[in-house]
């Protein structure tokens, strides 16, 4: 799908810093389909044609345009009003209703400045089989919106000091308060009344000085004197940041507009949000993020302690096959240990896996025991892995190199190489060594050795995949892990 900068190249005359205006405008223009209870669209000249770039839908009444218009275009002879309000540089409202399909609507064009020039129109289409006796707060709407349309034309809004807010802020239906040019409240939404009464006002906000209420209101002195400083310099014409503030317990998201129409008494718009369940949410979500890294950060260290008392155990033991057996358990704990030690740090429960690799192979080739110069290298990259994979996995491939380390070469050189990659939904793994090959009659599913028999139960019972041990291409031995990434929940 096109994008809006896309369209306005492919389609218009336009220099950067109207593209830039326009992507702020669409940016923040739900708000005023919100407020006006209208679809907006956004028209641009192209050639003889008005071409549609981008459409928005209120989310407070019925839509007056059920299909989406982008794309559409409108020849000489049927562009009124949205010439006209570019010509005259005004806003233009149709005399009769226009029909969309079954559905009357009432247009209205807004002309779009920027640089004192008109660079585009913006229709505000009203569905009018849903019109009905306004309330306060549908007329609040409706004057707030009327304002910004007319700061549009005037080039004042959005304000190029507005930066990312508009993406981030509260919307319209979350709290709106307007305020008068010295800060006193003209209206408040029931949103905005609940998420003051939640900050500790039993009373009714209308003619309160907002500024110096919220500031006696809020827990911290400082952000209390920031809302209050961003409620003035909005009322000053600036577009201040929004900001989040707690207030008995409430925490309150607030977003402030400056409102300048032109010929009018200035005054502010200001959005805001009760977010106290969000947060509270939000704060168990970290809470028990940290306490599983504890988990992973305790596990790892009972697993390092659980092998440095197996391997002061080896140390005792005269019987060369019971120390044998005690230093193979110190290996398999260790490198469980390491993917616990990844995950203590980790933000969720996923796994750089290459990391875990890469610091594994140094300890398998030192415990294995092989020639001097055997080398273990990776070519390619595992990626990211879940936990629940990681985990065997990396005890499988702790075997499969120490077994290629130990027992794939005599007293010669060798090089061991781990090649993982991943196939449609499959993470494949091959290890291959240029050793002295498996031998005669070796069967994987007949061996009997603790290691491959861990190496098999791990594939087919705990990853769901499947391994073949057999000969490699060029001599020596392959081992091939074919793992599912995903796998089905039972």
């Amino acid at each position: 799908m096109s994008t809006l900068r896309d369209l306005l190249h492919r389609h218009a005359v336009l220099d950067a810093g109207a593209v830039m205006q326009l992507q702020r405008l669409v940016a923040e223009w739900q708000l005023i389909a919100d407020l006006s209870f209208a679809d907006l669209l956004l028209w641009v000249a192209s050639g003889d044609d008005l071409l549609c770039v981008a459409q928005v839908r209120p989310t407070t009444a019925p839509t007056s345009h059920p299909d989406d218009l982008v794309g559409a275009r409108r020849g000489p002879g049927t562009q009124f009003p949205m010439d006209a309000a570019w010509s005259q540089r005004r806003i233009v409202r149709e005399g009769d209703p226009e029909w969309s399909g079954e559905t009357p609507v009432r247009r209205e064009a807004v002309p779009v400045s920027y640089a004192d020039a008109v660079v585009a129109s913006l229709s505000r289409d009203t569905n009018l089989s849903a019109a009905r006796s306004p309330s306060a707060l549908e007329l609040a709407y409706l004057s707030s919106g009327d304002d910004l349309c007319q700061m549009v034309a005037a080039g004042l809004f959005p304000a190029s000091d507005a930066g990312d807010e508009p993406l981030t802020g509260p919307r319209a239906g979350d709290g709106l308060i307007r305020l008068d040019a010295v800060g006193a409240v003209d209206y408040a939404s029931p949103n905005a009344l609940s998420a003051y009464r939640r900050m500790g006002v039993p009373a009714d906000l209308t003619g309160a000085n907002l500024a110096s209420l919220t500031r006696s209101l809020v827990t911290d002195s400082y952000d209390g004197s920031e809302v209050a400083a961003r409620v003035r310099a909005a009322l000053d014409g600036r577009s201040p940041l929004r900001i989040e503030v707690e207030a008995r317990g409430a925490i309150v998201l607030f977003r402030i507009l400056p409102l300048r129409p032109p010929g009018a008494p200035p005054g502010a718009l200001v959005l805001v949000r009760d977010v106290t369940d969000l947060r509270r949410r939000d704060r168990q979500l970290l809470s028990k993020d940290a306490t599983i890294r504890e988990i992973h950060h305790r596990v790892k260290n009972n697993l390092q302690t659980v092998a440095a008392l197996l391997r002061l155990q080896a140390r005792r033991m005269s019987v060369p096959a019971a120390r044998f057996a005690l230093q193979e358990s110190v290996r398999r704990v260790s490198s469980i240990a390491l993917v616990h030690e990844t995950l203590a740090i980790s933000l969720d429960e996923s796994v750089d896996f290459d990391g875990i690799v890469d610091r594994l192979v140094p300890t398998v080739t030192e415990l294995a025991g092989g020639p001097g110069g055997t080398v273990v290298r990776r070519q390619g990259s595992f990626g990211i892995l879940p936990a629940e994979c990681a985990t065997p996995l990396v005890v499988v491939l702790t075997e499969l190199l120490h077994n290629a380390v130990e027992h794939a070469f005599d007293a010669a050189e060798g090089q061991v190489v781990l090649r993982p990659s991943r196939d449609a939904g499959w993470l494949i793994v091959v290890v291959d060594d240029d050793g002295t090959g498996l031998p005669a009659g070796f069967s994987l599913e007949a061996s009997d050795g603790l290691g491959l028999q861990i190496v098999r139960t791990l594939v087919e019972s705990e990853l769901g995949g499947t391994i073949k041990l057999g000969p490699g291409p060029g001599g020596g031995t392959r081992a091939a892990l074919r793992i599912p990434l995903v796998r089905a929940r039972g």
